[in-house]
This record gives structure tokens, sequence and C-alpha cells, in this order.
């Protein structure tokens, strides 16, 4: 097979040859086909696993090898800037510094890097590896590769995240578990099909959940109807029966029937498939509504690199995270491309129940750290939101046993009208502008267990960029005794219940707003609104005003909400200025937000320290990816991660700016959100804020809709009897 990537010597060597120019233009060999923030393609996964496995210093420890994750080691910020300099488009050799006598350009970029998360299934160990992917081919022969094993280590006392394999092999242990059939023949249910076994990881919540053993506590339901693959089997909880599964093992460790719960009654109400919900009869009256782009979209695709309306970045995608955000800039006419975020992603969510009774106490998911978004994302071939001209981008993860598997449709990219981007009509003349607002949007959504995640970023025509979550899915129920009430919950349905709940995210924003690579030239400030005090500069008891205070280190960065004030923050340039003499920025503005409503000792708080503030802010610091830690699976140590890092109190008043901002949604729920929730939408802004020297939306040409408006009538006639009224 073709090979897809040379063997590359490294940046620092000194006998790279030097470039030939034509009329000043750099004339250089392609020696690599993936830029060195593209995702591991199919073939780089294969090399890597085949080349860990290899590596195994006996069969039964190659055979016991399990991959959680393979991902790219992403390169330092020079190595990136290089490449989008002089080896890929559009070519931007401004992102280097000017040096005397002109930049000296290596004839290669270095080798790309892969690291393996592997669990021993022998021996309940996890160790994390480093591929050099040297030379990788389109798929590899009589075992052959070309990989090198750069390090390896064992990390004690930790249990990475759960596999979909996993699961699927603890449904059929538990299923096939003798007392856990009798069990379920005492609820009336003998056929096995109709039972559903979620696995949720155990947490931590005492010793006994140590990470010394690999432990899954499941969730137990079941469906009225063996063959209707599409019924809500979340309609008939089975409580009372505890259940702990050795994953390791595979095998069921604990198990007592503690409380025979009637199963809940089928619920007329419980399905939402087309012609099924409601008794029956869905809408007949939603006309088609169509977007046409005749003459295609405004954006353009060159590999994983995006252009649209001044905007430009590169996709990426990981197994834990979802969807990245690369190397984020604007083209700001004759002041050139300017940078305004390094990475942006979602590396993090947890979702505490309210209700103390078992099982709820204990689901506490960590939906990326334990499950992983990415590697539960959609292929959106069976399903997709989005209208108009689409353009879609694959993911490949490698499985439990270290095959490849690909998400094909797996990221979205698309523009959404908008609605109104700004007007004005001058009420002495009558005369009106207006322009619409398009926006582009990069998306996935993906599947945990009952619920569903939507995880968006929007790119605007004024410089802004809104990250969303759109949250639907099913709730998770318990079910109830005849005549019991849960005042921890809603009931739903007769002998159901929804407990209350939370859902936190994480996103992680390494910013470098009007920074190249390698300047650290970004600060934090923190904007209140302030009442003027009564006196002689506030005669009217009028006034208020602005305050400003410098966040100068990161234990004074642990930030939280507070509507009150109007409270934001601003990343700002300390060494550039806009036409006033003011420092530009970026401002996140927070949406809805909340913290966690736990007791302060709360058993998932060991582990989800960072959920105390909504902002955190530390200088960046490449081994510190995850606010939890890598492993937060079982883990039995407090406060690791973020909660921790910033106890090195480092200085932010001219640093590398990572903002990590935690934004949730309370969950009371609602009968309306039953048998399927409608999306509910959380999030946050990042504005520009005296970044530009105005509005960088004034120039934005009027649509066809904004220059002839059209009277469409029909829908303004009087409906007599369901029917339009001739007039």
């Amino acid at each position: 097979m073709a090979t897809l990537i040379r063997p590359v010597e490294p940046i620092s060597d000194p006998s790279a040859a030097k470039i030939a120019t034509t009329k000043g233009i750099s004339i250089m060999p392609r020696a690599q086909t993936s830029h060195p923030l593209d995702p591991l393609s199919a073939a780089e996964i294969s090399v890597a696993v085949a080349t860990v496995r290899a590596a195994g210093s006996t069969p039964e420890v190659r055979d016991s090898m399990r991959f959680i994750e393979v991902v790219l080691v992403e390169p330092d910020k020079h190595v990136v800037a290089l490449a989008d300099a002089y080896f890929f488009p559009p070519f931007q050799p401004s992102l280097l510094p000017r040096t005397r006598g002109g930049p000296l350009i290596p004839s290669k970029l270095p080798p790309r890097q892969a690291r393996l998360v592997v669990y021993n299934k022998r021996s309940n160990e996890t160790s994390i590896w480093t591929v050099e992917l040297s030379e990788v081919h389109a798929a590899t022969r009589g075992g052959h590769h070309r990989g090198k094993v750069i390090s390896s280590k064992v990390v004690p006392n930790v249990q990475p995240p759960m596999d979909a394999m996993e699961y699927a092999e603890c449904e059929a242990v538990v299923k096939d578990f003798p007392p856990f059939q009798e069990a379920m023949k005492k609820r009336g249910i003998e056929d096995m099909e109709l039972v559903m076994v979620d696995p949720w990881c155990v947490g931590y919540h005492s010793n006994a959940d140590a990470p010394s053993r690999r432990l899954a506590k499941p969730l137990i339901f079941c469906r009225t109807e063996s063959d209707c693959p599409m019924e809500n089997g979340y309609a008939r909880p089975v409580e009372g029966i505890h259940v702990l599964v050795d994953m390791q093992n595979m095998v069921v460790i604990e198990f007592e029937d503690r409380k025979l719960v009637p199963l809940p009654p089928a619920d007329p109400l419980r399905n939402y498939t087309a012609g099924e919900t409601r008794g029956g009869v869905d809408r007949s009256d939603v006309k088609p509504l169509q977007i046409s782009q005749p003459e295609g979209p405004s954006f353009r695709v060159n590999g994983k690199f995006i252009e649209w309306q001044k905007w430009n970045f590169r996709i990426g995608f990981t197994p834990r995270e979802g969807l990245v955000i690369y190397s984020v800039a604007y083209v700001d006419g004759n002041r050139g491309r300017r940078p305004v975020a390094h990475r942006l992603s979602f590396v993090e969510m947890v979702v505490p129940y309210g209700d103390p009774n078992d099982p709820h106490y204990r689901k506490n998911a960590f939906d990326a750290g334990e499950d992983g978004l990415g590697k539960n994302a959609h292929s959106l071939k069976k399903g997709c939101d989005c209208l108009g001209y689409i353009k879609y981008f694959d993911a490949h993860f490698t499985n439990f046993t270290g095959g490849v598997e690909t998400i094909e449709n797996c990221v979205c990219l698309h523009e959404e009208d908008h609605g109104i981007l700004w007007k004005h009509q001058d009420w002495r003349t009558g005369l009106a502008e207006v322009r619409r607002s398009r926006r582009l949007t990069v998306s996935f959504v993906c599947t945990v267990a009952n619920y569903e995640y939507g995880f968006f970023w929007h790119f605007y025509q004024d410089g802004k960029i809104e990250a969303e979550v759109k949250l639907t899915g099913i709730l998770s129920l318990g079910a109830l005794q005849p005549g019991e009430t849960r005042k921890y919950g809603t009931t739903i349905a007769p002998g159901l219940y929804a407990p209350v709940h939370q859902h936190f995210f994480v996103a992680r924003m390494d910013m470098a707003v009007d920074c190249k690579p390698g300047e650290a030239f970004n600060q934090v400030v923190e904007v209140n609104l302030k009442v003027e005090e009564p006196g002689k500069d506030n005669v009217h008891n009028n006034a208020f005003y602005a305050e400003e205070e410098l966040l100068r280190s990161e234990l004074q960065a642990m930030r939280d909400c507070n509507p009150l004030s109007a409270r934001h923050w601003i990343v700002r340039n300390t060494r550039n200025v806009n036409r006033t003499g003011q420092l530009t920025g970026f401002k996140l503005v927070p949406g809805s937000n909340c913290l966690p409503l736990a007791g302060s000792e709360a058993k998932f708080l060991r582990r989800a320290a960072f959920l105390k503030h909504n902002l955190w802010v530390t200088p960046y610091a490449r081994e510190e990816m995850y606010p939890g830690g890598e492993f937060p699976n079982q883990n039995p140590r407090v406060g690791e991660g973020l909660a921790t890092w910033v106890k090195k109190d480092r200085s932010l008043e001219e640093a590398d700016i990572v903002l990590w901002y935690v934004f949730g949604v309370t969950h009371i729920p609602r009968l309306e959100d039953w048998p399927v929730m409608p999306v509910e939408r959380i999030g946050f802004m990042l504005m520009p804020h005296g970044f530009f020297n105005c509005s960088p939306a004034v120039d934005v040409p009027p649509s066809a809709t904004d220059l002839e408006l059209k009277d469409n009538d029909i829908a303004t006639k009087p409906i007599q009897n369901g029917i339009i009224a001739k007039l």
C-alpha cells in the first residue's frame, strides 16, 4: 500500500536542506500529508496498536492488552506555528517571529506521535505508551509496522474509562446469573430478552470502591414487548436488586434482592416513535421547510482547516472530549490574522443526582472521564438536525481489543440563519438598513445510556463565539411502591418518578488573544457593575459603573458567576491596543448557571472539586488537561486535578492563559419531559471586547430577503372552520 507518512527528521536537525525559492516564495517538499493537529487516521491507530502489542514481553501480556484510547500527541505550539506558516495552506508565515536574515525553515516536521492508554485485563494494570509514527502504511502486512515505542509506564492505583464492549459483556453476565433470573421471576419477568442492564461506574464512596478492582454497579430496566426494538425500556425501572460486577474477570461478585418493588405498569405514553405517541396520532399540519443554498456554502474546507467569514480554525476529535477546535483566528483587514484561542473543547461533565435513596445516590456520572464523549458519538447518517449544505467529518477510534472503528459523519459543519444581525431606521427620513445574521456551526451528538448531549461551537459574523450544549434523551427513573411519593423527584406516571439532578460541563479554553505562538501576553480581569454611593458624584442616585479587578494569581482567580453585578471576565493582551488606547480582549459572558446543590461533604465532590467554582484560570501547562485528573473512574484521591494545580498559586499577570469554565443546569423533571425530553440549551459566549476598532459586522452585505421583502399574505388571512377564508 502507498505510504501515508514518510520518514521525517526532527526540526532541530542541522542538516536540514535549505529551501529553494522562486521569486521570494519558498518551495519545499511535502514531508507529511497530515497536519500536526489532524486526528490520527485509521492507519496510524492500527500502527500504534500493533507497535504496543509487539512490545509486550510475553504472549500472555499481549493477549491481555485492552486498548482504552489511542490519541494524537499534540505537538508543541511552535511546531503547529511552523506547520501553518510553511507546510500547510493557507501558508501564514506571519505566525512566526521575524528574524534577521529571514527564518531558518527545516525541510521536514517532526514525526507524529500517538499516546495509548492500555488496560491489562490479566494484571488489572493501566499503562500509558507513546509511539512514534515514523512510517505508516494503509494496511499492516504480516504483523509488520513502522512505529517506535518512545516511552511506557504503569500508572498505579487507577482505573481507566469503561468501554462499550465491557458494557455489553456485563449485561450478558448479569442476565445469565441464576439468582438474578430468580429475582426477575419474582417480579413476573421470565424472558431475559426484555431485561436491560445499564452498567454504571461505581464512583468512589469508600474503600470498597478502591481501584484495586474494576467495578460496575448496574441499573436494571425492563421492556414490555420483546418484538418492539424501539420501545422505551427506561419506562420500567427494576428496583430493590443490588448487583456488583467485577469487570476485570466479568463475574457477579455481590448480589442481593433487598426489596421487592413491583414493576411499574406499562405506561401508555411511554413511547416516542412515530405513530406511537399520545394515542398514536402524530401532527399532520407541519408543512415542509426547505433550506436552499444554490451557490453552495460560504465556508471553505481544506482537510480539517475551515475558513468562513474572516474566521479560520482547525477541527480535531478525541475519544474523550469529542470535538476539538484548534488555532482559532480572525482575519482583520490590514491587521492580518489575529489569534483568539489555541484550543477549545469540553473536557469533562458530571451528572450528580439529588435522591439519597439507593441506588440513586450513587448516580454521579463523569461522562467524559468514565465513558468518553467522543467514543459515544453518533453517526449522523442515522439522523441529523442540520439543514442546508453540510460538510461531515468521520472519526476513528480503537475498540477495546485494538481494532479500528470509524464513526461516519460524526462531526457536522454547516451554516445557519440566525435572525437579525443589526438594524436601524432613521425616524426622520424613514430610511432603514437591516442585515440578517448567519453563523457557522460545528457540532457532534453523543448518547450516554439514557441521555443525549449535543455539543456545538457557533461562530458569528460580529466576532462572537458561542459554546452551546443541548440536552435531550430520556429521564433516568425510579420505581415507586403503590401510593408512595418522593420529595426528591417528580412523579411522572403511575409507579414512576424522576429524581432531581444536575448536569455540569467544563469547557477548557487555551486562549491566545492577539498572541502568536510562543508569546504569553494575556491576563484576565473580572468586571462587576457597581452602584455609585449617594453623594456629590451621584446626586440623582442613578449612577453605576463597571469596576475591573486584575486576577493576579490562580487562587485569586477561583470565581463564581454573579448575575446581580453582571459579572464577566475579559482576557486581554497586555501589549496590544485598539484605536482608543485600550488593551484588546475577548470577554467570557456567562449564560444561565448554577453550583452543586449537594453538601460540602458529598462523596462525588471528592472527585469533582472543580465544580465548587464556575471559573478557574491557570497558566498553560501541557500535562494539565482534565479538571478531575486523567482517571476519575474509582479515583480515591481527594481534589485531584484542577483543585490541586491551583494551589501552586502561579502568576497570571502576563501568561499563556487557560480558562476553565464550569456551567450547569439543575433539572427538576416535569411531566412534559416524558417520554423524551425537549432540548434544553445552556452555554456561554466569547465576545470581542475592544478587540476591533468598530463593529466587524457593519460590512456584512444585505441578503436577498433584506432587499426584497415579500408579502406572503396567505398566513395572515382569517381562518373559518379550519379553512382559509376567501377574501
